[in-house]
């Protein structure tokens, strides 16, 4: 991407599953940032690479969870959680 052009490389996912060499090819690659959400423990990883960004996510995930448990609506959360 950079040999194309870029000026910044920023990967986005939503379950960090850093397995192997990961975390290495992370560290040398030209990612500004990776950013991840806490579904999956990232605690080992993030200080293996300050690459690595944590967004969390378990409280959007707990409001999903009892809105489906109480037979609300969860699009309502597509229009109202804070970012």
């Amino acid at each position: 991407l950079m040999e194309a052009g870029a000026t910044r490389v920023y990967a986005i996912l939503t379950h960090g599953i850093f397995s192997g060499p990961a975390v290495s090819r992370i560290n040398n690659a030209c990612f500004e940032a990776v950013v991840v959400t806490n579904t999956i423990p990232q605690e080992q990883h993030m200080k293996d690479s300050s690459k690595i960004q944590l967004i969390d996510v378990s409280n959007i995930l707990a409001e999903a969870i009892r809105r489906t448990h109480n037979g609300e609506s969860v699009s309502f959360l597509f229009n109202s959680v804070p970012l």
